[in-house]
């Protein structure tokens, strides 16, 4: 027994070295765990509309239009980057973020707008959804729009967050599908990296038509307000996290964080976007089959071109991107709405805590199910909603990089260098492609 004041005995084993950290044995679920909204938001950028552009897009124009995936995946990620920053450092959304500190007036025009477009975009992508596994199974279509349906807005409401966002990331796999439709496709490879690296330019307006869907598709105002909130959100969860705002420190180790989950789930989006358009070079294009409207149209194409199985895969593909789109979409205009009617809003809260929120969730996505009922052409609606979207992508941008600048909202953590710079080139790549959208309605 030692006196008080007194230096204890010196124990052996102080200056043994440390033990080395037992190294783990790598583990995919490891992995997903590290990765969240950025790789959400990126794979849920292939849903099944996004699927039909670049089905289209492939057996249209062939291999030459794969450098636009090498010219989107440095613009999305750095405006998708911006936005989660946004997210995390103040606690809020982009909506959120309006309501505080813009006129009522501008919020109500950009949450109006983004409820119409991805209202619209989830009727799209339930009838695609049902139209492919008419395709597998056979059956009504509109028996699996409104399963699909009820099934996603379900899920949101009701099952635990943790678990949930668990499941979307591993749906995320799905998108493999399209990577493994290349292993049925006879591919020209020194073509395809020939049309990545080397863009070839068609002065047509067919050409530019493209060009401006597959912007308007890689980088739409939706996943903008999703990554943000669910940043938001992240933090709300986790008791050791505050806004960046209120406790400063950590700061670069989460900049670190969100800068690694979204170029990780914007090259995911792409690599998954440019093996979509080579199989569609190499199985339609090549063969002459060049009017390809839908994703499910590009799936039953495949059947004689590639073999039964391809047509499986990416049958399957589309399904498993639906599944993890919708609650994206319908997720991204219950925070827009809720955050700037400043609501109790998340989805980690139970339905009775937030009943506005969950309530235009389940608005969101019973308009989807509906406008299926009805006798709007679901290629006509994509078609608008690509539209909407394309137009308020650009004042959404442009907001969001004052937003990004401003100190009452950032503090010290406005964004800078760079990736300040790369956003606005984002911005201005989105106000050129709306330009171009425009000239070619006049012409």
């Amino acid at each position: 027994m030692t006196r008080q004041g007194t230096i204890p005995p010196h124990d052996k084993h102080d200056d043994a070295p440390a033990a080395k950290p037992r190294r783990q044995p790598f583990s995919f679920s490891r992995v997903l765990k590290t990765l969240g909204p950025g790789l959400i938001t990126g794979a849920s950028d292939d849903d099944p509309s996004g699927i039909g552009t670049y089905s289209q897009a492939g057996a249209q124009l062939g291999y030459g239009i794969g450098w636009t995936m090498l010219l989107t995946f440095p613009l999305m990620s750095a405006i998708q980057e911006i936005s989660a920053r946004v997210g995390r450092v103040t606690g809020h959304g982009i909506a959120g973020n309006v309501c505080r500190h813009y006129p009522g007036w501008l919020l109500a025009v950009v949450v109006t707008l983004l409820s119409m477009a991805n209202t619209i975009n989830i009727a799209a992508d339930l009838s695609a959804m049902a139209d492919a596994t008419k395709l597998l199974i056979g059956g009504p279509a509109i028996l699996y729009v409104v399963l699909f349906g009820v099934t996603s807005v379900a899920a949101q409401i009701f099952m635990n967050y943790r678990r949930y966002v668990t499941i979307l990331k591993w749906l995320t796999l799905s998108l493999f599908a399209y990577v493994a439709a290349l292993a049925f496709a006879k591919v020209s490879w020194m073509e395809a990296l020939a049309g990545v690296l080397l863009p070839r330019i068609s002065w047509s307006a067919d050409y530019f038509t493209t060009i401006v869907a597959i912007l308007g598709t890689t980088i739409s105002p939706y996943l903008f307000f999703w990554q943000a909130s669910q940043e938001a959100e992240e933090q709300r969860v986790d008791a050791t996290k505050h806004p960046l705002i209120e406790r400063h420190y950590g700061a670069q180790h989460e900049f670190s964080r969100i800068r690694a989950d979204t170029i990780t789930g914007m090259a995911f989006s792409n690599l998954i976007a440019l093996s979509i358009i080579v199989t569609a070079a190499a199985s339609l294009h090549a063969t002459g089959k060049t009017d390809i409207q839908t994703s499910a149209q590009a799936a039953e194409a495949l059947r004689p071109i590639a073999g039964p199985f391809a047509e499986v895969i990416f049958a399957l593909g589309i399904v498993g991107t639906g599944l993890l789109a919708i609650p994206v979409l319908a997720g991204a205009t219950a925070y827009a709405v809720g955050e700037g009617r400043r609501w109790r809003v998340g989805l980690t809260r139970r339905p009775k805590e937030a009943i506005a929120f969950y309530s235009v969730l389940a608005l969101s996505g019973g308009i989807g199910i509906a406008l299926n009922f009805t006798p709007i052409d679901p290629i006509a609606a994509l078609y608008w909603s690509a539209v909407v979207n394309g137009v308020l992508a650009v004042p959404v941008m442009v907001l969001l990089m004052f937003m990004a600048r401003r100190r009452d909202v950032m503090d010290r953590f406005v964004v800078r260098g760079w990736l300040y710079w790369l956003g606005w080139l984002s911005t201005g790549a989105m106000a050129l492609s709306v330009i171009a959208m425009g000239i070619g309605f006049l012409l």
